[in-house]
């Protein structure tokens, strides 16, 4: 999980302020010295540490924080609103050419992952914006990169332009000329990228440039290298004057180094971030959720985001109506398993939630497999045994596990749960029913977590 590291000691931090009650300057230089350790322990850039335990001294031994009636929650706000300045302050978007089609040039280090990144781009703008986006591949060195940038083209449905192994900058002008003609109002360019920065590379990169006019320089830089990704997005900047950047593997990198240092050492805003190995796992970069995140309160605004992407809101209320009724079948229970499964990995999902860091979730099992298998049983039942597990006997329990590979035993365990969660909400219906008539006064506002 991002920042995990960072998260835990910054909470320990904090846990010690809040304990004291009143403060003293000497109790607030010491958490520094702590979130200092923490901010270096992250691989964040010693510089940026420097300046921003400054910038946090500075205003927490104020009087008007050491003499309020919470001094501690006052200092954990100030660290908030510094670790939100440090990432950039507020999201940064990509300029749209005021005349399409609006040129995003993709760049750097071989391994980064330029070519799937672009592709997640293409598909998150079509996705949110409605744009009709066009890959292209300049990338003639690497081998099968032309085909890698197809293969991923053609799971998202996006047009790829190719032209073998002629030159970048023609491919680049050609791709452009291609998508105006066929009404693509953006084109990704999948530059080359070489395993260190080097001249060659960078004479290439500034000649695309020159005859293309991008309208926007992305690096994508992979956040598992720490402080290398931020040293290539310098070198890169320097170059190419660069408009933002595309950190990936940001879900993997435990310590966060580079998201906290490159705004700072660039200058340049982190525009998105790569969360994980799926096409459609690419989010627009929030500083101050992400600063939220760091400091264990969780990111309610990018879950609800998530869930209004993946839930059917028609379905939802349909699920409602019959749980009313209580006519909750194993197809909508898969349904609801397809849905959440979209949203993203559980661990993922609760580290949104607020209150729960990376302490708080440690032993806990979420067993995405069970997941795997509760919807490959379902899978193998047909329509009239979803609807009526009722009918469900013993040759077609048979004819059910062997259809998924499971055992009999699995099949009868998923019944088992589902029979429970049948009975849960017939028990909660109930309740409701009698609230609704006015037996119970305490639920003003309906049960908590349910549509009833």
């Amino acid at each position: 999980m991002a920042f995990e590291g960072l998260t835990e000691k910054l909470s320990s931090a904090f846990k010690k302020l809040r304990n004291k009650g009143r403060l003293t300057e000497s109790d607030v230089k010491e958490a520094m010295r702590e979130i200092r350790l923490a901010l270096l322990e992250a691989d964040v850039s010693y510089k940026v540490v420097k300046d921003f335990i400054k910038a946090v001294t500075e205003k927490a031994v104020g009087t008007e924080v050491l003499e309020s009636l919470t001094p501690a929650q006052a200092i954990v706000k100030i660290v908030n609103q510094e670790l939100v300045s440090l990432m950039g302050g507020g999201s940064a978007k990509i300029t749209i050419a005021s005349q399409p089609p609006t040129v995003v040039m993709m760049v750097g280090l071989q391994g980064a992952g330029k070519t799937t990144n672009a592709a997640k781009l293409a598909g998150l703008m079509r996705k949110q914006n409605g744009k009709r986006p066009l890959l292209a591949a300049c990338d003639i060195y690497r081998p099968a990169a032309i085909q890698q940038l197809e293969v991923v083209g053609k799971q998202l449905d996006i047009p790829v332009f190719q032209m073998g192994q002629e030159n970048p900058v023609t491919i680049a002008e050609a791709a452009i000329a291609h998508a105006k003609k066929h009404g693509n109002d953006m084109v990704f360019l999948d530059t080359a990228g070489r395993l260190h920065v080097d001249e060659a590379l960078m004479e290439e990169l500034q000649a695309i440039k020159q005859a293309v006019q991008p309208s926007e320089i992305l690096l994508v830089v992979d956040a598992m290298i720490g402080q290398d990704a931020v040293n290539a997005a310098k070198a890169f900047d320097d170059a190419l004057d660069i408009d933002g950047v595309v950190l990936t593997k940001l879900d993997g990198d435990a310590r966060g180094g580079a998201a906290l240092s490159i705004k700072a050492v660039t200058g340049k805003p982190i525009k998105f971030v790569g969360m994980g190995e799926k096409l459609d796992n690419i989010e627009v970069f929030h500083p101050d959720r992400m600063a939220s995140r760091i400091l264990g309160m969780g990111d309610v605004l990018t879950l609800i985001e998530k869930a209004e992407q993946q839930f059917d809101m028609q379905k939802a209320q349909e699920l409602a109506e019959k749980l009313k009724k209580n006519r909750f079948t194993l197809q909508d229970y898969y349904d609801q398993l397809v849905q959440v499964k979209g949203m993203g990995s559980m661990d993922e999902l609760l580290g949104m939630m607020p209150g729960l860091n990376a302490k708080a979730l440690e032993g806990a099992t979420i067993n995405e497999k069970a997941l795997s298998r509760t919807e490959a049983i379902i899978l193998s039942m047909t329509p009239q045994e979803r609807e009526n597990p009722a009918i469900l006997n013993s040759s077609r329990k048979k004819r059910i596990a062997a259809g998924c590979g499971l055992q009999v035993v699995d099949v009868n365990r998923l019944l088992k749960e589902f029979g429970m969660m049948q009975q849960m909400t017939k028990q909660m219906t109930k309740l409701s029913g009698k609230r609704r008539k006015g037996k119970f006064g305490k639920f003003p506002g309906g049960l908590p977590g349910l549509p009833f």
